[in-house]
């Protein structure tokens, strides 16, 4: 069919009722066809089918992967911008479509990745350039594997050693490494597969051939080193044999019987050195394709002498494809199964399983990545679970408390950049924005919970809660921020729940219905890097846990020169808030001699009230016109309309230019400040001396008819 965007096509859908409209599915997603095939649309859907994933020492971390008929991938774990993580993100970063694509972890632009027949390449970001490095780069199409020198199996491994990011393991039918990029290789082991001949045949038939590599059979399937004693390398193979070698490869050891129960010819789909004890190691084998479904794990503590199975506790008819331990909690385990993802606290004893939103899909690899589990799906893309603290810390003893506040795990002072577009959404989501604080309700509180955020010299900085908050503009008002996810109040259901601190002090009071057209006096500024203190209230109880604030690694400014940002912010702040206090007391008194001006009547022994109480509404009206610009009824008004900003909307843009980078004020910011500052102390004078002189006035004239004409509002 012309027009379609890919190839490998396995299924078309033709609508029964319009034969017209037609949806086509191959390996690069599904197209849609409203016109009979004339032409079609490549729907962006997240159904990528990953076959690996790995993670780079990058700040924010980059995930990279394979994808079955598109290639290698390399994107943001956050994109730190409001766009969320579009496609824009992503690149190549060589290899092909199978496989393995690992960084090194000294130098992040550079990248390992594989395809089938055994092709290897080296990628540099820096000048976008993948060369084949592979060990043995000879082109074995068509051809059966017992008539090549090396077999390479369609995601051949690829491994950096942890001790040497320099040195990189790449799995054939024999172990190679290099230690020079991949200008030359050495054969670190023999032939570690059974070799079986019979299994190595040319493939296909009756019609055609299919020898790609898929195929291939009798190769290294799965290779780690020990992060505990440098030269303990492991490898399995896709025949069913486990290998073991203490010295770098100079010698190997033969494990496969002393695992017991493990199916022959299953896959080593993974291996899993722990990454606290040398000796201790975790195999997974897949055996589905021998029609068994049944899940593999097995666990060795003395370097591969004895195995025990640690899979009684997971679904006996789902099979595993990778298995990782925790490296902050030995024993916190986590298996990428067929149906998702399970996890097991005590070892393997017990095991439980790790839903939340994730769809049902094979979950073909994992990496834990600081405090996050990165999961590599095979046909539902890429999925990250951030924070991963609950886990760690859960216990029966927490699961029995009444509320449990867990640890805060440290927040980076990030700020995040615009989007070009207003309308541009990446379909993949950054994680929360801030610090991230969890707790636990046994049950749903009676009333609201709270959590105050507090400095280091108890000073409260920001303060959440449970109550409903209402939306400052109606859903229907042009000028309605789209995104409210910032202002939900917090979940107070029983269960596990998650709380988003966005590390800014609580804004300034704003204008209740005034439009500005720039700047956000909502949005308070950043604390400084340092340590607070959460503080959780249920119920009358509190529960305190630290939050850490780390500075953006790659901003120089100085700490001073934070400091002094933080306070001229402050300052502006309370200024905003004063110039939004004294519009509500205005506000007040006007609404309330307005109210009460029909009923003063129009004789004239009432003259001089109803002539006062009128000059005193227009005084007001004049002084709010001074303070921001009330006629406006959206925010292109304030361009549109002579006289321009007042006083609301110059404050406004200066404050959140002064929030918006890293940096002490400018000499223009602080100028501009002055003079501001100067007028609204002046306007905030007008305002009381209409309290001290015309509303008493105005009292005393309406004493004898209308006592209490004006009730004066509460000052700051």
């Amino acid at each position: 069919m012309k027009g379609l965007h890919h190839a490998d096509h396995h299924d078309l859908w033709i609508d029964p009722a319009d034969p017209k409209r037609m949806i086509a599915a191959n390996d690069g997603g599904v197209e849609v066809s409203a016109d009979g095939g004339e032409t079609w649309h490549a729907a962006a859907l997240p159904i990528s089918q990953f076959y690996h994933v790995a993670t780079d020492t990058s700040v924010p971390y980059r995930v990279l992967g394979a994808m079955q008929d598109l290639g290698t991938a390399s994107g943001p774990s956050n994109s730190l911008s409001s766009a969320g993580i579009t496609l824009g993100d992503w690149h190549t970063v060589g290899g092909g479509e199978a496989g393995h694509a690992v960084a090194d972890p000294s130098d992040p632009n550079v990248v390992y990745a594989g395809e089938y027949f055994g092709i290897l390449t080296r990628y540099d970001h820096r000048t976008r350039q993948a060369r084949n490095v592979a060990p043995w780069p000879d082109n074995p199409s068509g051809h059966g594997a017992s008539s090549l020198r090396y077999r390479f199996q369609w995601t051949a491994p690829i491994a950096v050693s942890p001790h040497d990011p320099k040195t990189v393991y790449h799995g054939g039918n024999v172990l190679f490494q290099t230690r020079d990029g991949g200008e030359t290789w050495t054969p670190i082991s023999g032939d570690l597969t059974r070799d079986d001949k019979t299994k190595q045949r040319w493939s296909g038939g009756p019609i055609t051939g299919d020898n790609t590599g898929a195929e291939y059979y009798d190769t290294i399937f799965a290779v780690a080193e020990s992060p505990r004693e440098k030269g303990l390398i492991w490898a399995g193979t896709d025949d069913g044999l486990v290998h073991m070698t203490r010295d770098a490869g100079k010698t190997w050891t033969n494990l496969t019987a002393n695992v017991p129960g493990l199916p022959e010819w299953g896959t080593v789909a993974a291996i899993e050195p722990s990454p606290f004890d040398a000796a201790a190691a975790y195999v997974v084998v897949d055996a589905h394709r021998l029609d068994d479904p049944r899940p593999y794990l097995w666990k060795t503590a003395d370097y591969g002498k004895t195995w025990k199975s640690l899979a009684a506790g997971l679904p006996k008819g789902v099979y595993l494809h990778a298995v990782r331990e925790d490296p902050r909690k030995q024993g916190l385990l986590y298996v990428g199964t067929e149906k998702g993802v399970s996890y097991s606290p005590d070892d393997g004893a017990t095991w439980r399983e790790l839903r939340l939103n994730l769809p049902t899909v094979a979950v073909h690899d994992l990496v834990v990545k600081g405090d996050d589990l990165v999961v590599g799906t095979h046909g539902r893309s890429i999925w990250i679970l951030d924070d991963l603290t609950p886990l760690r810390e859960w216990s029966r003893q927490v699961e029995a408390e009444a509320v449990h506040l867990f640890t805060a795990r440290p927040a980076v002072r990030w700020r995040y950049d615009g989007a070009v577009s207003s309308h541009l959404k990446g379909p993949g989501r950054n994680p929360p924005a801030g610090a991230v604080l969890q707790y636990w309700l046994n049950d749903e509180p009676k009333g609201d919970i709270t959590v105050e955020i507090l400095d280091e010299k108890g000073g409260l900085v920001r303060k959440l809660s449970s109550r409903k908050i209402e939306p400052e503009t109606p859903p229907d008002d042009p000028d309605a921020a789209e995104d409210e996810t910032a202002k939900k109040p917090l979940p107070k259901q029983a269960g596990l729940q998650r709380a988003v601190w966005d590390l800014r002090y609580e804004g300034a009071t704003k204008i209740k219905g005034a439009k500005i057209d720039s700047g956000d006096p909502a949005e308070g500024p950043l604390a400084l890097p340092g340590t607070c203190t959460a503080r959780l209230t249920v119920d009358g109880r509190t529960f305190t846990t630290p939050v850490e604030i780390l500075p953006d690694p790659r901003v120089t400014v100085s700490r001073a020169d934070l400091e002094q940002q933080l306070a001229f912010a402050l300052a502006l702040r309370e200024d905003l808030t004063r110039l939004s206090g004294t519009v509500h007391q205005l506000r007040s008194v006007r609404d309330q001699v307005k109210a009460r001006r029909g009923s003063i009547g129009g004789g004239p022994e009432v003259a001089p009230l109803a002539e006062a109480a009128d000059a005193l509404v227009a005084r007001c009206d004049a002084l709010e016109e001074k303070l921001h610009n009330p006629k406006a009824e959206v925010s292109y008004d304030i361009l549109a309309r002579p006289g321009g900003a007042k006083l609301y909307s110059r404050l406004a843009p200066l404050y959140s230019a002064v929030n918006d980078g890293d940096g002490r004020p400018t000499q223009g910011m602080r100028e501009v400040y002055a003079e501001l500052k100067k007028e609204l102390d002046a306007l905030r004078a007008e305002w009381q001396a209409i309290l001290e002189t015309d509303v008493p006035a105005l009292n005393a004239k309406a004493r004898d008819l209308l006592p209490d004409l004006v009730v004066l509002p509460g000052t700051d």
